[in-house]
């Protein structure tokens, strides 16, 4: 297992009682990083053995439908999301797939429920848990306990109007989109977050919209020939996003505009949230379809300004407008400051863009190395996550193109794409890993992509949706490495932690996560912070998204799951059983 150099410290733990420490482990971290930096930076670390269980698991009857029978129907490219959730809150992640829809009177089932039973296979529930026969075109997933009851609930964005899943505590769920008041609007809806915008404890929402689509307007798009193909996204305008402020009684109220939200140019497919100033307010980065990404910098108010042009972090390099569609953020190298990356169309890179600490963005497709390998990929999902356990944060991305009949000819760029895993070597450039063998080497019209500890061994499985096409579990049969799982539940800050920062010192060494909101496409990860460690942990702190900072004892070692409850430290421990031994 190889080392990686880290040399920031906590901002929020310089006070009284813990600077001496800081201070002390900042020092000692610098050492170990002159001693590492006086060489060549090792490639990546181990490869990941992923294996396909998809079958034995008991997912292999899930279908996505995308209703196509020839008529060229923009919608019919975009594929639906899938991912995870702990619905009878038994601690074991359950998955939740979205089926997509038809434009007859085919039945389609349009969500789709598996109960985790804890052996390494599931159970279709979705008739016990209330949610067979919805009739919808369903496209993106977002799980959050948005009324603080103590249990998940999910949000389903469509063609039409959005539905809003609450959970009634006992293994069912209730649609209350309309009394909730985020149906409202039968527009074009992507991928959609649950966040604090202002702090107060109740979680908001954030549902990104694409362009205004029915198929009474459906537009005629032969570019230059005489056959119909499918449209793209220059050929519409865009429908903006919109936000709804949580009323803390189980309502919500849209303020997309008071709250700073427009004007927007519409045509988002992934968003994401981070605190990428480190000033404590959540803030908002979001994907769009052939227009200039967008940076929501919250004011401290619950408002936000939009800064993706003056921040760098709108155009590619060349200041072009690329189709970003899957996007997430997190700390990939010793700055300390969080990096985004956003999945673009083929011949265009994947956008990654890290923070200076300065108000700006710095463009690293090309030095992060993911840029040339990406080129003539089309990536929907991405996510990161420490794939290898060896302490730093990896890229998965989700590839498949849209256009079958626009790629006649080419020799180089295909419709079926295989998916890419890149290793962090810890200083924010990556190795690409190319598997010979197994689930990495077959070719997808891949959309959404997720990932949970299914089988709750420490490391992160993963699960990938396809276009018209089935679901995909894999396994990740990592034989070695060492791991730190965080549950986090909020008190005074919201039930789900949503917005919760924490960074863990283990073998001299700082690694952060941040439980976020959003990230990759139409697609919802679990909500634990996981930490592959280069040694035993030797603290953990926390900020919480009501403000309070903690350091929390009761985490030291290794191979540990807790729950930490916002005020009262750890209030549950498991230890994790793990193949290998630490260096």
């Amino acid at each position: 297992m190889r080392t990686t150099c880290s040399t920031y410290a906590p901002a929020y733990t310089r006070r009284a009682g813990i600077a001496v420490l800081v201070l002390l482990g900042l020092a000692l971290s610098r050492l170990a990083c002159s001693a590492a930096s006086s060489g060549e930076v090792p490639p990546a670390g181990v490869p990941v053995p992923f294996t396909d269980v998809t079958e034995t698991a008991g997912l292999a009857g899930f279908r996505h439908e995308n209703g196509a029978v020839g008529n060229k129907w923009y919608p019919e490219m975009m594929g639906s999301g899938g991912g995870f959730l702990d619905y009878d809150g038994d601690d074991w992640p359950d998955i939740l797939l979205l089926g997509g829809g038809t434009w007859d009177n085919r039945p389609v089932k349009a969500i789709w429920l598996f109960r985790n039973n804890g052996d390494g296979t599931f159970t279709d529930v979705t008739e016990a848990a209330g949610l067979a026969g919805i009739r919808a075109y369903t496209l993106g997933l977002a799980v959050a306990d948005y009324d603080n009851d103590g249990d998940q609930d999910f949000l389903v964005t469509n063609l039409d109007e959005n539905m809003l899943f609450r959970n009634n505590g006992d293994g069912t769920f209730t649609e209350v989109g309309r009394e909730a008041g985020i149906a409202n609007n039968a527009d074009w809806s992507s991928s959609a977050l649950f966040f604090d915008a202002d702090r107060d404890g109740h979680l908001d929402l954030y549902v990104g919209g694409y362009v205004p689509w029915t198929p009474e307007t459906d537009k005629f798009c032969p570019e230059g020939g005489a056959v119909k193909l499918y449209c793209v996204p220059a050929d519409y305008d865009g429908v903006p996003s919109r936000f709804y402020r949580n009323n803390g009684d189980g309502t919500f109220t849209e303020r997309t505009a008071e709250a700073g939200f427009l004007p927007a140019p519409g045509k988002s497919l992934g968003v994401v949230e981070l605190d990428y100033n480190d000033d404590g307010w959540p803030d908002l980065a979001v994907a769009n379809d052939g227009e200039g990404d967008l940076l929501y910098e919250n004011n401290g108010d619950g408002t936000f300004t939009e800064k993706g042009v003056v921040s760098g972090f709108a155009f590619s390099e060349h200041g072009e407008a690329r189709a970003g569609m899957g996007i997430d953020a997190g700390v990939v190298d010793p700055s300390g400051h969080p990096t985004l990356f956003v999945g673009n169309f083929s011949e265009e890179m994947v956008g990654v863009y890290r923070y200076t600490g300065d108000g700006f963005f710095l463009n690293r497709d090309a030095a992060s190395r993911i840029g040339y390998p990406s080129l003539l990929t089309l990536t929907f999902g991405l996510f990161l996550a420490d794939l290898d356990l060896d302490a730093d944060l990896d890229l998965l991305l989700a590839n498949g193109h849209v256009y079958p009949d626009r790629l006649a000819g080419q020799d180089k760029i295909t419709f079926r794409q295989r998916p890419q895993v890149f290793l962090n070597r810890g200083d924010g450039v990556f190795d690409e890993f190319v598997a010979e063998a197994g689930p990495l080497t077959r070719p997808l019209v891949a959309r959404g992509a997720a990932y949970a500890d299914i089988d709750r061994d420490g490391d992160l499985d993963v699960l990938l949706t396809e276009n018209d096409g089935p679901a995909h579990l894999w396994r990740n049969d990592l034989p070695g490495g060492h791991v730190l799982r965080v549950h986090v539940e909020g008190r005074q800050s919201n039930r789900s932690g949503l917005g919760t920062r924490l960074r863990v010192r283990a073998g001299g060494q700082w690694q952060e996560r941040r439980l976020q909101g959003g990230s990759s496409y139409l697609s919802q990860s679990e909500r634990v912070a996981t930490f592959g460690l280069a040694g035993a942990v030797e603290a953990l702190w926390v900020r919480w998204p009501s403000g309070l900072e903690e350091e929390v004892s009761g985490v030291e070692g290794y191979d540990v799951e807790v729950w930490l409850v916002e005020g009262e430290g750890v209030v549950r421990r498991r230890v994790i059983g793990r193949a290998g031994s630490l260096p």
